[in-house]
């Protein structure tokens, strides 16, 4: 290579998920060209000196809420995309709980003019619902590159799909290989309890765990892993948060459902513990669960049962989630800008590496969403999004300097040891020194046109809802039995009794 080309970075170790290797990186327009000895890098307009500087490809967060269209007061695209690219993520993928629910056309180009302020990639899951079951194609069309389905309910109140929608949505999807990211918590069993907890005047913070016991994930994973194993559907489980439901995704891996898993920090690093002091800042759906869920869910990802850490970044006010009564708490809290720091800070604790950490962040759910290998990794022709990390740096999240708008935090005060300096998305620093570079604003673009799927693995498309509205072509044209039939069907006992009749069957008449 000898022409000249934009920024290399030299002096830092970059780490896939297999190694960590000293290299200098080369990047020209939005790609990486070259990885390797600094004396063979070409000639650059720009060198950054990345000594003493881990190399990571940007962390790919495929759970995020940026509320926007429909509650500005909570977040935008602007402010959402500015926290992820001061945490070190180059590509989110965006919920359709706003308002409108992104379950139409013209929600979904409301979305997509919103989404044009954001400093970093990103894709859209469209709305899986019972009323949405005809315009899943048109949505794929439009830009959509995934659904979710709120089988649990959660914050926006959209009723959950009846199985029967689920299942038609599944049918839909599985011959296009397209993910579908599902809240699995059980809803009628949340709903009846939180009822009674409400006449017995509960409003304490356990209360919000008490109405989602870990029986309505591991009902709702089943039933949802039954329907995909069926269709031959993808699915992506959601912010996983119970050991006892693991077993569920463990059998169903081995037996060769496509289905996908995330965690969040919350799920790993928090447990009831904390609720009893920050109350209602901790509400959030599935709900913090005891602390002997987090050992289990940590196992989970080391052995591959969990793919991936996402965040379920999901800001509201402080006044919103300061209130007496658990019940008038929104939930969920912001979480997209401080994943990186608690994650890089267990792996100097030893608790995983950086390769593990690199596999979970930019790997798996790269793979997950048909943008590898274009993202994920750092390697000559991938875009570079890449982010320089200090595993020395030691800090003290602040959630008055969070880019959020929703500025309350439950890591408030917690020091870290590991943080992001530097972002770049397709070879456009967003995050340099530490600081928003705030006139990459608009920077960030859909990862529709790169994503491509693996191929789709249909099955039973005999029995699906459009197939059995053709009648089979022997099928007869009445209801009525033939005539003669009744005389008829059972007159020949060879068909029936042998030969599986004991011996001696066949003589001696009815007594």
């Amino acid at each position: 290579m000898t022409g000249m080309v934009d920024l290399v970075i030299r002096g830092a170790k970059v780490v896939s998920a297999e190694a960590i290797y000293e290299a200098a990186v080369a990047v020209d327009g939005e790609c990486i060209v070259a990885v390797g000895d600094e004396a063979l890098m070409p000639p650059a307009r720009q060198v950054l000196d990345a000594d003493g500087l881990y190399l990571l490809p940007g962390a790919i967060d495929s759970h995020v809420h940026f509320r926007d269209p429909g509650y500005p007061h909570k977040e935008t695209w602007r402010t959402g995309s500015a926290a992820a690219a001061c945490g070190g993520v180059t590509t989110v993928f965006e919920m359709p709980n706003t308002n409108p629910p992104t379950g139409t056309l013209e929600a979904l180009r409301m979305k997509l003019e919103a989404a044009r302020h954001s400093y970093v990639d990103y894709g859209i899951h469209g709305l899986l619902g019972d009323d949405t079951i005809d315009r899943l194609e048109d949505l794929l069309e439009a830009g959509v590159t995934s659904f979710k389905a709120f089988v649990g309910n959660t914050f926006g109140n959209l009723p959950a799909p009846s199985d029967g929608a689920l299942l038609e949505g599944f049918e839909k999807l599985a011959p296009l290989g397209i993910r579908t990211v599902v809240h699995a918590e059980n809803s009628s069993i949340m709903a009846r309890r939180e009822a009674q907890l409400k006449a017995a005047g509960r409003r304490d913070p356990l209360a919000h765990l008490d109405a989602r016991p870990a029986v309505a994930e591991i009902e709702a994973i089943g039933r949802v892993v039954t329907l995909a194993e069926w269709t031959g559907a993808r699915i992506h489980i959601a912010h996983h948060s119970a050991a006892d439901s693991l077993f569920v995704l463990r059998d169903a891996k081995r037996r060769g459902v496509d289905v996908t898993v995330e965690t969040c920090p919350q799920y790993l690093l928090i447990n009831t513990d904390h609720m009893k002091k920050l109350g209602g800042l901790l509400r959030v759906n599935p709900p913090i669960r005891e602390p002997r869920h987090n050992e289990p869910l940590w196992q989970a990802l080391q052995e591959g049962v969990i793919d991936m850490i996402a965040t379920d970044h999901a800001p509201h006010t402080p006044e919103e989630k300061s209130r007496e009564d658990i019940w008038a708490c929104d939930c969920g809290f912001p979480g997209v800008e401080t994943q990186m720091p608690l994650m890089l800070t267990e792996v100097n604790r030893g608790r995983a590496s950086l390769m593990d950490y690199v596999r979970w962040s930019a790997v798996a759910p790269a793979k997950a969403w048909g943008i590898w290998p274009l993202k994920g990794r750092i390697a000559p022709g991938a875009h570079a999004d890449i982010v320089l990390v200090d595993m020395n740096r030691r800090a003290t999240l602040q959630q008055g300097r969070l880019q959020s708008i929703s500025r309350i935090s439950p890591w408030h005060g917690r020091t870290v040891v590991g943080t992001p300096c530097h972002t770049l998305v397709r070879g456009r620093f967003v995050m340099r020194e530490g600081q928003l570079v705030t006139d990459a604003a608009g920077w960030g673009a859909s990862v529709k046109s790169i994503q491509k799927m693996p191929p789709p693995r249909p099955r039973n498309l005999d029995t699906t809802s459009s197939a059995i509205r053709r009648a089979p072509a022997d099928a007869p044209a009445s209801a009525r039995a033939a005539p003669g039939a009744q005389d008829s069907i059972w007159a020949d006992e060879s068909a029936y009794l042998h030969p599986l009749a004991p011996s001696g069957a066949r003589t001696g008449g009815a007594s």
